[in-house]
């Protein structure tokens, strides 16, 4: 039933204007791009889409133009998680509405723990899932407040629950995750560095920021893994680590400069604070990163 709910997907970069708004024209044109790309399905308004720094009103147009452009080529689904169930909740039946594949949400923000296993997490969780009935994919960013077992069997529970986007390094956490569930989630993985790795503890597929960059080499990689490709999967993802780790620390504007060198779309400056100390790249720095991840995905092939 959800056979298409798998592969790699972007953490959808979200075009802005300078000016904190979305810059409309050229989202239209960044989804073209990423369909031509060959994405598996999209993932909009999430940390990556900058989601909560924006106004319900322009995560709806933003949903709404994706959607548009998209038109039911990939899966869609839409992060619908804000500082506030009931902002939430109009999100996921506004998505509802867009025809989109599914929505998925973090924990609660500022007022709840982080780590999405609180009672907390579970109610807003429940008002999100049973706000609509599009299949519900809520965060896992770590587990420290109770089992992670107990934390499952109760999402399990809830209506519409299909799956989990897993944010976290920590590798047996996905694999708790899986045999806990016993197959019934689909479960994808959120740390672009460990995009195989946690192939093996049962995701079928990947969602991500560098994607919006590299969906094509990691998505050919991944799948080359899957198959049995070890040796590529290997080289490649220690060449990934290494590119993000050298660009983590000025992450948006080697996202904007990037784009822009590959595929001619300016998605523009992040929205302060985010990225407010990040430093404009030299050219030939950018284009040497984009150069040994592309070719880091030729190896072995």
């Amino acid at each position: 039933m959800y056979e298409n709910l798998k592969g790699v997907w972007p953490a959808m970069l979200t075009p802005m204007d300078g000016n904190g708004r979305p810059a409309f024209k050229q989202l239209e044109k960044w989804v073209e791009v990423l369909l031509s790309e060959g994405v598996d399905g999209l993932y909009l308004l999430g940390s990556t889409g900058q989601g909560f720094l924006l106004s319900e009103e322009d995560r709806k147009k933003v949903t709404e133009i994706t959607a548009s452009v998209n038109a039911g080529k990939v899966p869609i689904m839409v992060q619908v998680g804000s500082m506030t169930t009931a902002e939430s909740v109009r999100l996921a039946q506004h998505a509802s509405k867009c025809k989109v594949d599914g929505i998925s949400s973090v924990a609660p923000v500022y007022y709840g723990p982080t780590d999405g296993t609180s009672g907390m997490a579970l109610a807003h969780y429940e008002a999100i899932a049973t706000a609509s009935d599009l299949p519900f994919f809520p965060y896992q960013l770590g587990s420290t407040s109770f089992s992670l077992v107990e934390f499952i069997n109760k999402l399990l529970k809830m209506p519409n629950m299909v799956g989990m986007k897993l944010t976290t390094n920590n590798l047996l956490e996905i694999s708790t995750v899986s045999y806990s569930s016993k197959g019934k989630l689909v479960l994808f993985s959120g740390a672009d560095e460990l995009m195989c790795q946690a192939a093996l503890c049962g995701t079928t597929g990947a969602i991500g920021s560098y994607y919006n960059v590299f969906e094509r080499e990691c998505k050919h990689v991944r799948n080359e893994f899957v198959k049995g490709n070890v040796k590529l999967a290997t080289d490649f993802m220690l060449v990934f680590q290494e590119v993000i780790a050298e660009s983590l620390p000025n992450i948006w504007t080697f996202f904007r400069q990037a784009i822009q060198m590959r595929y001619s779309v300016d998605i523009g400056p992040s929205i302060a604070p985010v990225g407010n100390t990040n430093k404009v790249w030299d050219d030939k720095k950018v284009e040497e990163l984009i150069d040994r991840v592309v070719k880091a995905s030729k190896l072995g092939s």
